[in-house]
This record gives structure tokens, C-alpha cells and sequence, in this order.
């Protein structure tokens, strides 16, 4: 259908997924799955360190904000904004008519997904400079070491590690290393 265009919606921060659920579910209810074919909340994973394990999870790209492609006709958008949760289409005016995303956004957006899906990243640097940590990838795995600097733009630490009774520094990811 070539009236699909993107939306974006504004929700309650936090519940873009029962949202999203509450869409699909009334668009199959009412048979309108036709102009409504997508909802989307763009994804980041991130690594957070729990119980000193590294567990990869899942947060929204942009809190409060869910992408729909849908055709705007009749009870559409009205039914949409009537679902828990969901504050407002954007619009140029405050209850203006929904603004459709330009095709270059939409791209980004998608292409951004993918990204960001593929390299997980850290949220938060977990160590500190003069902490002891434990090697646990790579040819020195098993070994000691302290933390001399962090460089926190290419996620790497410089560590020290004893071998044959002299400190030799390395340079190391973050996930190659864990606290002792």
C-alpha cells in the first residue's frame, strides 16, 4: 500500500513495549493490521554488569518514542491515541495533524537498529584506575593485573600484569577483563 508512511509516537517512557502490544492487538481486533503493518521501538543493547556477570539487555534508542508505519485514514489515528499509554503523535502543532518522517530519517532510523544491535555497548565504565582485575580472555588469560588508565572512547584499559616477576603493561578491552 503506497499510503504507508512512518509516524513517530509518543508514549509514557517505559512502556513503549505493552504499547506497541496494545497496538498490534487492537489493529488485529478492529482487522486494520492493512494500515497499521509496523510498530517499532528502536533498540540499543548494553552491557550492565550484574553479580560481576556482563548481561547484554535491551533498552528503547529514544525513551518514549515508538515508530509506526501506518496509513492515517479514518479511525486510525484516533484509535491509536486511545491506547493506554500513548501521549501524542508528533505533529508541527500540539494536536496538530501527525507529521509523516521523511524517507532519509526513516533509513536512518532502521539502518541505526541495525547498528545498534550489532556492537553492544557499554553504558557504563565499571572499573577504576588502581583496581586489581583478573584477565579473563586472551593470550594472558588467567593472569592478575592492575589498571593503570582507562581510555573510555575505545572502551580499553591499560593493565599492568606481572610476568616473570616484572609489571608489563597491555592494553585491553573492558570486556576482557573482570574485577577480582
Amino acid at each position: 500500500m503506497s499510503d504507508l508512511k512512518w509516524y513517530v509516537l509518543k508514549s509514557i517512557s517505559g512502556q513503549e513495549n505493552k504499547v506497541k502490544t496494545y497496538i498490534e492487538n487492537e489493529m488485529k481486533h478492529h482487522g486494520f493490521e492493512d494500515f497499521v503493518t509496523q510498530v517499532v521501538i528502536p533498540m540499543e543493547k548494553v552491557i550492565q554488569m550484574r553479580n560481576g556477570k556482563k548481561v547484554p539487555k535491551e533498552k528503547p534508542y529514544y525513551p518514549g518514542y515508538l515508530m509506526v508505519e501506518a496509513n492515517l485514514v479514518g479511525e486510525i489515528p484516533h484509535i491509536i491515541k486511545n491506547i493506554p499509554g500513548v501521549i501524542s503523535f508528533l505533529s508541527l502543532t500540539k494536536g496538530g495533524e501527525p507529521v509523516p518522517m521523511r524517507k532519509v530519517e526513516v533509513n536512518r532510523m532502521l539502518g541505526r537498529m541495525d547498528e545498534l544491535s550489532e556492537f553492544a555497548t557499554e553504558t557504563m565504565i565499571p572499573f577504576v584506575v588502581g583496581e586489581n582485575v583478573k584477565v579473563v580472555d586472551g593470550p594472558f588469560n588467567g593472569f592478575n593485573g592492575t589498571i593503570e588508565k582507562i581510555q573510555e572512547d575505545k572502551k580499553k584499559i591499560e593493565v599492568s600484569v606481572m610476568i616473570f616477576g616484572r609489571k608489563t603493561p597491555m592494553e585491553l578491552s573492558f570486556m576482557q577483563v573482570e574485577k577480582v
